[in-house]
């Protein structure tokens, strides 16, 4: 079945990077765009950035253009979330999906 497994997530300071990565299985990962999306505590899902299948178009919600860089590498069936100069704004748990289907979740805090 289609499995999406995030990764990489952890406690930063402000100003702080952390890479997230998600792993694909179960479906053709390279013929498949791919979606970040995260949960701030206590609010809605929000979407953060997307790539497309092969990883020459990518697109970025404008609370974190600039900041955020999302890539793959289709031979490890891997997508990555490059977050540089985080704020406290951007602590949630962090999704990737495929269409409708999202993974577990990891949980990036931001704080001092």
């Amino acid at each position: 079945q289609v499995q999406l497994v995030e990764s990489g997530g952890g406690l930063v300071q402000p100003g702080g990077s952390l890479r997230l990565s998600c792993t694909g299985s179960g479906f053709t990962f390279s013929t498949s765009s791919i979606n970040w999306n995260r949960q701030p505590p206590g609010k809605d899902l929000e979407w953060v950035g997307s790539i497309n299948k092969d990883g020459d178009y990518t697109a970025y919600a404008d609370s974190v253009k600039g900041r955020f860089t999302v890539s793959r590498d289709n031979a490890k069936n891997t997508v990555y979330l490059q977050m540089n100069n985080l704020k406290s704004e951007d602590t949630g748990v962090y999704y990737c999906a495929k269409n409708s289907i999202r993974g577990q979740g990891t949980q990036v805090t931001v704080s001092s």
